[in-house]
């Protein structure tokens, strides 16, 4: 532990210390009225044959009444997509009444239609600026806790790096020299940052107790390292961190490789970090219906490196077209394809899509039950669309 009693010398006290989406959707022309008019329109017509009275109808042709509070789709949060039982009695065991399908129609629409107007937002993981002192690029990070937009009007507490989730983006080239000066200002606890997935020295682990003392409130703490492992990692609080880290302590720490030609080219890139917990089930901070497009152009190869800084596994879906396995936890792998990939908590995934097919393409987590329910879309779900 000597490495550890040297560390405290580094702590200083310190004082207190968009949404792009729907712009490059109208860019690209006329595709959002596109895609609500064909083939969504065309294929109305095929639904032949359904009733069109305002009741909806039982088995026995009599008009059912609407869903109460005594049937099973009662309530829904979106948030956790927990839908409670409401309460019960001997006749509903047998005879529930009938859903109304109508209500649940329209708060399906109006989540997709919500969700392609791209509504304004403050959006995490921008790339973080950085000063140059010596040789080394300084990243500042303030843990603070704000209140955050997970969907639109839906306000939750979050403990943030720099005030949004995820934190913002630290981006490096392999061989740089970094510097990370973190600030807890959340005012009640302790913290520290884990550099996830990198080759560092063991001082610079981020462990409490293990390879430095916690960063208690109105404390500094320097962590210097050299960027040696090029690929897709990520920076958390490794204390109480099944609840910091769920609540927003997180972030995508992004070392290219110095040789540009050792990982596969591409077009264009996405990070998709998948969450689960206090905020709910999110993508980049946000649940459906605010969660980001994502578009490219016909004949694009799209990157997607996917992160899982949640509790749960969650594979990930995406309709349309195949993605290409390209590397695991930062390692370039032999490609292998596949349309639902795995992500377990903790490992960061990079897959290719050659965006072969125009159209708006469903992209969520296929454990349904984070990504969709009766009163609609929800949680881990947003679109790939190809213009």
């Amino acid at each position: 532990m000597a490495k550890y009693a040297g560390l405290s010398r580094r702590r200083v006290l310190a004082g207190a210390l968009g949404a792009g989406g729907l712009g490059v959707l109208v860019a690209c022309g006329n595709q959002m009225n596109e895609i609500q008019n064909a083939p969504y329109a065309t294929n109305a017509a095929r639904n032949t044959g359904g009733t069109t009275a305002d009741a909806a109808v039982t088995t026995d042709g009599a008009a059912a009444p609407p869903a109460t509070s005594g049937s099973a789709v009662a309530t829904m949060d979106h948030t956790t997509g927990t839908q409670s039982a409401g309460t019960t009695n001997p006749a509903s065991a047998t005879a529930l009444p009938a859903k109304d399908w109508r209500m649940m129609n329209q708060m399906h629409e109006a989540g997709v239609k919500t969700f392609l107007a791209q509504p304004k937002t403050i959006r995490g993981g921008q790339r973080m600026e950085y000063t140059l002192q010596d040789g080394i690029k300084v990243f500042d990070v303030t843990a603070k806790k704000v209140q955050w937009e997970v969907t639109p009007g839906q306000m939750v507490e979050a403990y943030t790096y720099n005030g949004v989730v995820p934190g913002p983006e630290i981006r490096v080239t392999e061989g740089d020299k970094v510097r990370v000066r973190l600030t807890n200002d959340l005012g009640d606890e302790a913290t520290a940052i884990h550099f996830h997935g990198l080759l560092i020295p063991n001082a610079m682990d981020g462990v409490p107790f293990i390879t430095q003392p916690p960063v208690n409130p109105g404390e500094t703490f320097v962590y210097d390292f050299v960027a040696r492992n090029p690929g897709s990692h990520m920076y958390h609080s490794h204390l109480n961190s099944a609840f910091q880290v769920t609540k927003g302590l997180l972030g995508a720490f992004i070392i290219e490789p110095k040789d540009k030609g050792s990982y596969p080219a591409f077009d264009k890139e996405y990070t998709m970090i998948l969450g689960d917990g206090p905020l709910g089930y999110t993508l980049n901070g946000h649940g459906f219906p605010g969660t980001e497009v994502l578009t490219a152009n016909k004949g694009e190869r799209l990157l997607v490196r996917f992160m899982n800084e949640g509790l749960m596994i969650h594979p990930m879906h995406l309709h349309g077209m195949p993605m290409t396995v390209v590397a695991q936890d930062g390692y370039v792998n032999t490609p292998y394809r596949c349309d639902t990939v795995n992500v377990a908590p903790g490992q960061r995934i990079d897959v290719l899509v050659e965006c072969t097919e125009v159209g708006a393409w469903a992209f969520h987590c296929h454990i349904l039950a984070h990504a969709e329910s009766e009163m609609g879309m929800f949680g881990m779900v947003t679109a790939l669309i190809v213009n």
